[in-house]
């Protein structure tokens, strides 16, 4: 089972790229809190809906799974440990947020 729900803050401003897929690539560099104080994990999300006017210090959660990702990079093939997101949203917008828990609550059930 792969399911990750974050609830973090941005760390640093949003990037979007253009891959040569055509795809649009929106990398977050999130910071959520754990037992032994906090972590930052790299967020990286395809293709997204719209693209969110978020800056560092915005709270948001995550839904999403742990994925390797290999890549080209300047020194050759090169991999990354991220959150592949599915769906994010600012804390704020509770509905939209619980919407989320309940999905990734309902993808541990169909597991």
């Amino acid at each position: 089972m792969n399911v990750v729900f974050l609830q973090c803050r941005l760390s640093s401003d949003p990037v979007l790229r253009e891959l040569a897929s055509g795809s649009r690539l929106l990398s977050l560099e999130v910071t959520t809190s754990t037992d032994a104080g906090t972590a930052n994990v790299p967020v990286a999300w395809f293709d997204p809906p719209t693209i969110p006017d978020w800056g560092a210090g915005v709270d948001v959660v995550v839904r999403g799974v742990v994925k390797r990702r290999f890549y080209r990079g300047p020194s050759g093939t090169q991999s990354r440990t991220e959150v592949v997101a599915i769906e994010a949203c600012e804390v704020t917008k509770r509905r939209q947020a619980q919407r989320l828990l309940e999905h990734a609550v309902n993808a541990l059930g169909a597991s």
